[in-house]
C-alpha cells in the first residue's frame, strides 16, 4: 500500500476524481440524446491533435483540445446538413480524425511511444500542468451545467419543445458538444482515447437501470464514476495493472451486476 502515499499516485487520484465527475455527467446528456458515439469520435480527433502537438513541440493536450472543439463544431454543422441522417456527421468526423492521426504518426515516428500513452491512458504520468488543465475544465463544465440545468434538461428530452419555448437550441447543442470536447481532451491521458467513451457512457447506462428521475441520474452517474476511478486506481496500483483498463472493466462489471439484479427483481415479482 506504499503506492497510495507516493506523489505520482496522489496526482493520478486527483486527476481521476475530477474526470470521474465531468465525464459521466457529460456522458449522461450524450446517452439521453442518443449521441453516445460522439465520445469515440472526439477522442480520435483529439489523438490527431496530440500527435500534432508532439510534432511541433507544443503542449499535446492543448492541441488535442483545440482539435476536439473544432470537431464538435463540425459535427453540429454536419448534423444540420444531414438532419435525417445525423449519425453520418459522427462517422465522417471520426474517419477524418483517424486518417489525420495515422498521417501524423508516419510523419513523427520518434514520438509514437508518447502518443501511445494517450491511446491507452497514462494516468500515473500526470504532472502539475495536466492537473491545472483538468481542474480548469472541471470548473467550466460544472458551472455551465449548474447554471443551465433546466435548459439542458429540456433540450435533452424534447428539443422541439425547447425551440418552441424560445430557447436558443443551436447554442445549447454547440455548448454540449464543446463541453464534451473539453472533457474528452483532458480524459485521454487518464483512461486513453480508446477507452474514454466507456467512462462517458457506462455510468450513464448504469444510471438508466436504477435511477427514477433525471436528478437521480445525475447523482448516480457521478457516484458510479468516482467509485470506479478510485477502486480502479487502487486495484491497478496494488497489482500493477493498467489503470485505464482496470477502471473500464470495473464499470462493465458494475453494469452487468445491475442488469442481473434487475432481472432477478423482475423474476421475483
Amino acid at each position: 500500500m506504499e503506492i497510495v502515499t507516493s506523489e505520482f499516485f496522489q496526482r493520478a487520484l486527483i486527476g481521476g476524481l475530477l474526470i470521474g465527475v465531468t465525464a459521466p455527467l457529460m456522458g449522461l446528456f450524450l446517452v439521453l440524446r442518443r449521441l453516445s458515439m460522439i465520445g469515440d469520435t472526439l477522442s480520435h480527433v483529439s489523438i490527431a491533435g496530440v500527435a500534432l502537438g508532439f510534432l511541433i513541440g507544443v503542449y499535446p493536450i492543448a492541441v488535442g483540445l483545440i482539435f476536439a472543439i473544432a470537431a464538435s463544431f463540425a459535427i453540429e454543422k454536419l448534423r444540420k446538413a444531414y438532419k435525417s441522417y445525423a449519425e453520418l456527421s459522427i462517422a465522417i468526423i471520426m474517419s477524418g480524425g483517424v486518417a489525420l492521426a495515422s498521417l501524423l504518426f508516419t510523419m513523427g515516428k520518434g514520438f509514437n511511444n508518447n502518443v501511445n500513452s494517450y491511446l491507452f491512458g497514462s494516468i500515473y504520468t500526470l504532472n502539475s500542468t495536466d492537473l491545472y488543465v483538468i481542474g480548469g475544465v472541471t470548473v467550466v463544465v460544472l458551472i455551465a451545467i449548474w447554471s443551465q440545468v433546466k435548459e439542458l434538461f429540456l433540450i435533452t428530452f424534447d428539443e422541439d419543445a425547447a425551440a418552441v419555448s424560445g430557447l436558443p437550441v443551436k447554442f445549447y447543442n454547440v455548448m454540449i458538444s464543446v463541453l464534451t470536447a473539453l472533457v474528452i481532451s483532458v480524459s485521454i491521458k487518464i483512461v486513453g482515447a480508446l477507452l474514454v467513451s466507456a467512462l462517458l457512457t457506462i455510468p450513464a447506462a448504469c444510471s438508466l437501470i436504477i435511477a427514477r428521475s433525471f436528478r437521480q441520474s445525475v447523482i448516480t452517474v457521478v457516484i458510479i464514476g468516482e467509485l470506479a476511478v478510485v477502486a480502479g486506481l487502487l486495484i491497478a496500483g496494488i497489482w500493477n495493472l493498467a489503470p485505464g483498463g482496470t477502471i473500464v472493466l470495473l464499470l462493465i462489471a458494475v453494469l452487468l451486476l445491475l442488469l442481473v439484479f434487475r432481472r432477478g427483481v423482475r423474476a421475483g415479482s
